[in-house]
């Protein structure tokens, strides 16, 4: 049996993030040819024996903090990459800045999350609720069906986005990053040397990917939502999405932990839907997207060691430079 990876990623902005129980290493490919890197110490407040780290709480803990640390990764590899995204900052956020006392840097990016939470709760929860109340209006059929049709709608939309999204040229490079990211863990997680060679022999679908969770989300709401039952009154119906949607997603991360930790008949019908989006969200790599991926995978896994090598490296090149010119 494989052994299990503890370093978790995500695609950014032309490179990769790589996520230890220790930190956060991301690794972009310059315009240059060369490749960026930056290491953040970071442990997750989930912790095992604090309230933070009990069942379907650490779901929700893990959820907020993924929200967080996705946007800031995204924003410092288009830093790393060499783009350039400074404007002068609003008003608004300067006034934020001074009365929160913090930087007009974190009032953005927690905007930004903030903005990101309200879109996709408006496109994945205010949306389908709307729709599937009018299209079933003052039907007399049973509240668990009328609940089944809105989780239908959700998951229908969420599966356009993600095909929407797979249309766009920058995304789709950011798809292919996705994959060399997975590509990496699997090789590692066979236990084989991390080269590019070996790691473009794996599948590019991962079991732990976020896709199946965003999926499992979808799945469980729509379960969820059924067993509460359906409210006639639409402000109502909406508040409470919007309320339990911490209860579905810590829900949600404790379905996506079984099923990743076990192999059986069960859990393959678990992982099946969320495997098959990954196609979509992931798209083969080419190799040098790979070795991106494993520059942050070493360096998230071993920081000091990973230096080291880095050292060792330009060591020998200097020592190769004066032979080179002799010859």
């Amino acid at each position: 049996m494989s052994k299990i990876c503890t370093v978790g990623g995500q695609a950014v902005m032309e490179g990769v993030m790589m996520k230890s129980p220790d930190g956060i290493a991301i690794a972009v490919r310059k315009g240059d040819g060369s490749i960026e890197t930056q290491y953040k110490k970071y442990r997750t407040k989930a912790q095992k024996g604090t309230f933070y780290g009990l069942p379907v709480v650490r779901g929700v803990v893990t959820f907020v903090e993924s929200l967080s640390t996705g946007m800031n990764t995204l924003t410092e590899s288009a830093r790393l990459a060499g783009e350039s995204f400074e404007e002068e900052p609003s008003k608004f956020e300067k006034w934020l800045s001074e009365k929160l006392g913090k930087s007009v840097e974190a009032i953005v990016l927690g905007l930004a999350v903030i903005l990101a939470v309200v879109m996709a709760v408006g496109l994945f929860f205010i949306l389908p609720t709307l729709i599937s109340s009018l299209i079933l209006g003052g039907s007399e059929i049973a509240s668990v069906w009328k609940s089944l049709v809105e989780g239908a709608v959700r998951l229908f939309i969420f599966i356009c986005y993600i095909l929407f999204c797979s249309r766009v040229k920058d995304v789709r490079r950011v798809f292919m990053y996705h994959g060399a990211e997975h590509k990496t863990i699997a090789c590692y997680e066979a236990e084989e040397p991390l080269t590019p060679e070996n790691a473009m022999k794996h599948r590019r679908l991962h079991p732990r990917c976020g896709t199946n969770y965003l999926f499992l989300v979808m799945a469980v709401s729509i379960l969820f939502f059924a067993a509460i039952g359906w409210n006639s009154n639409f402000l109502v119906r909406i508040l409470s999405r919007i309320v339990f949607l911490p209860v579905v997603a810590g829900l949600s991360y404790e379905v996506l932990r079984f099923a990743a930790k076990h192999d059986n008949i069960l859990t393959r019908i678990i992982r099946a839907p969320g495997m098959g989006l990954q196609y979509i969200t992931t798209k083969e790599p080419t190799p040098d997207m790979i070795e991106v991926a494993i520059t942050a995978f070493e360096l998230a896994m071993d920081p000091e060691a990973f230096r080291a090598k880095q050292a060792a490296e330009s060591n020998q090149k200097a020592e190769a430079a004066p032979a080179a010119e002799e010859a």
